[in-house]
């Protein structure tokens, strides 16, 4: 079974994939596979230094994740062309991964922050939203270290929380407990795999 695991900014969706691993679920993390695909050297790193410009590319040839997120998510029309260009990568990688993970395990988990506003679900069997109030969300952001205007901006370009509630085959509250959400995982885990 692919499970697409999906969730605003600071909804908790890493939390809830560790929940999933420890239970035996394989995890593919887009977020991970997006730092492989802008590694030094890249043809994507090299397409985002002509579109962005090239002091996104530090001197040891790395991304500059930060300048180029304050050029990326300044406008819809430039957050589209970032799109554009890292996501089917990205995609492709995703897939090759899924198919590899389906061989050591029952349940493969696609843990994709845009997995609604990327059209990626046809991907997955069933769609899993992690969900807390948009507050939450700004707050967390926050207590990691993120400015809240480009906070805000992020969600701005991300599906608003109804549209990711109206795509969700399943949705775990992470507001409360982590005992509560802990509780909402083992049942998930149980259906998929009874």
């Amino acid at each position: 079974m692919r499970v697409g695991l999906t969730g605003g900014i600071g909804s908790g969706k890493s939390t809830v994939a560790t929940m999933l691993a420890l239970k035996g679920a394989s995890i593919v993390d887009a977020d991970d596979i997006a730092r492989r695909v802008v590694e030094p050297g890249s043809p994507v790193l090299a397409r985002l230094a002509e579109e962005f410009g090239a002091d996104i590319v530090r001197d040891d040839g790395s991304l500059d994740r930060a300048l180029l997120a304050s050029r990326a998510f300044v406008d819809e029309r430039s957050t589209r062309h970032l799109n554009e260009i890292t996501h089917p990568p990205i995609r492709e990688l995703a897939e090759a991964e899924i198919s590899s993970a389906e061989d050591v395990s029952p349940v493969v988990v696609y843990e994709m922050p845009l997995l609604v506003e990327t059209g990626q679900v046809s991907l997955v069997d069933a769609v899993v939203v992690v969900d807390v109030p948009e507050w939450v969300q700004v707050e967390r952001a926050l207590a990691r270290g993120m400015s809240e205007d480009d906070v805000r901006q992020r969600m701005e370009r991300q599906a608003s929380r109804a549209e990711r509630l109206a795509a969700a085959d399943a949705v775990v509250d992470n507001f409360r407990s982590v005992s509560h959400t802990q509780s909402q995982v083992d049942s998930l885990w149980n259906e998929w795999t009874s």
